[in-house]
């Protein structure tokens, strides 16, 4: 069907990111003392490591220094030159993908936007969109937000965003068996405070927003079998501090070690993991000599069951939707499928009962195959943009 864009406004966002990537350039160039190249990992590493002699510095298979992302974001605590060059990269990398590409994608007799979805080329069973990618506009971020503020509804309509709530932590809680994770899902508490709760001591009620974050951060990096390493990253900690963290998670709730370990094993005895609809995610490198490579491979295999249960998941509910929207009497069209969201256009009239609709279905989509012992949760709103549906 496509999606409709404002080419209007992606042009306006366009100058207003070329504008404010100036500033850094500008900034960056005081900081540096010089000019150079702010897209030159060579010359960014040279000035970085070379001149300034700030310390963490490593070098490529090829001797140029290394600027990855994590290595600036480390670097950004001693010096304020490698946080002007990642706001820049972030800002240079939205306009070309989004805010100029979009423009270039929209169908001159549809004037919408017709990404690709390709069924079979993620190995845990999610969709993935290409020509443009329409699944990693980043939405934690203001910039990301207003991309999606960019994305309209034809006149008359409006668009729906349904949304599965937080689905691969409710089918860890199925599936390790954790009854305070299973308890508060039913219950309708904020996981997030729950977590926190347990960990560290802190009442649920009036809890202080950062150390919910911490427990947010712990609660999915666990899912994704994250390191003492990159916890301490994303939190901005100390390693010690964060393997500490780790450890007391699995104290509160010994099922998700349980859990992880069994699932390694599966993985390497079997070469494969499966999700609760039975479907075989293949696991490459499980018993592979390299460390990294096999460390990475069980990273895969505790979250492959998850990611892709939640994959099954949606499918249901997309192949079920149309025939119910049209047994319901709606005219909305299912637009976008973004992981664990849905997007749909709709006449305004019908927002209310699409939106009513949209729930049921996907809240009912793992059934009659598998009934989960959480419930199933999904958040639906309508808004004139993508942006304002969120």
């Amino acid at each position: 069907t496509g999606i409709k864009v404002d080419p209007d406004m992606l042009s306006r966002l366009s100058g207003e990111f070329a504008q404010r990537m100036l500033q850094y350039e500008s900034e960056a160039y005081g900081l540096a003392g010089r000019e150079f190249n702010m897209g030159s990992p060579k010359q960014l590493g040279d000035i970085l490591f070379g001149e300034m002699g700030l310390a963490g510095g490593s070098k490529t298979k090829t001797g140029a220094w290394s600027t990855d992302a994590t290595i600036l974001e480390d670097l950004a605590e001693q010096h304020d030159l490698p946080a002007k060059v990642l706001e820049w990269r972030q800002l240079s990398k939205l306009r070309s993908t989004y805010t100029e590409a979009l423009r270039e994608a929209i169908n001159p007799e549809t004037k919408r936007i017709h990404t690709t979805y390709v069924l079979a080329s993620t190995t845990t069973g999610r969709l993935s969109s290409n020509d443009p990618n329409l699944q990693n506009i980043p939405i934690r971020t203001e910039e990301g937000r207003r991309i999606r503020e960019a994305f309209v509804a034809e006149r008359g309509c409006v668009l729906v965003s349904a949304d599965y709530s937080q689905i691969e932590l409710r089918l860890l809680a199925h599936v390790a068996n954790i009854p305070q994770l299973k308890r508060a899902f039913a219950d309708g508490v904020d996981i997030h405070a729950l977590t926190a709760s347990e960990m560290f001591g802190v009442p649920v009620e009036g809890m202080p927003a950062d150390i919910r974050r911490q427990a947010k951060a712990i609660n999915f990096g666990i899912i994704y079998g994250i390191s003492a390493f990159g916890l301490a990253r994303n939190l901005g900690i100390e390693r010690e501090e964060a393997g500490a963290y780790i450890k007391r998670y699995f104290e509160r709730f010994p099922g998700i070690r349980d859990y992880m370990e069994e699932t390694k094993a599966y993985a390497r005895a079997n070469g494969y993991v499966k999700t609760l609809f039975g479907r075989k995610i293949w696991v490459a490198g499980i018993k592979s000599k390299n460390v990294q490579e096999r460390n990475f491979a069980e990273r895969q295999s505790i979250n492959a069951p998850l990611q892709g249960a939640a994959a099954d998941i949606i499918r249901r509910a997309m192949v079920r939707l149309p025939e119910a929207m049209a047994s319901a009497g709606l005219s909305a069209r299912m637009l976008l499928q973004v992981h664990d969201e849905l997007v749909f256009e709709t006449p305004k009239a019908e927002a209310e009962a699409l939106c009513v609709l949209a729930r049921r279905v996907m809240e009912a989509a793992p059934a009659p195959a598998v009934s989960l012992s959480v419930p199933v949760t999904v958040e639906a709103k309508a808004g004139a943009t993508w942006g304002a549906a969120h």
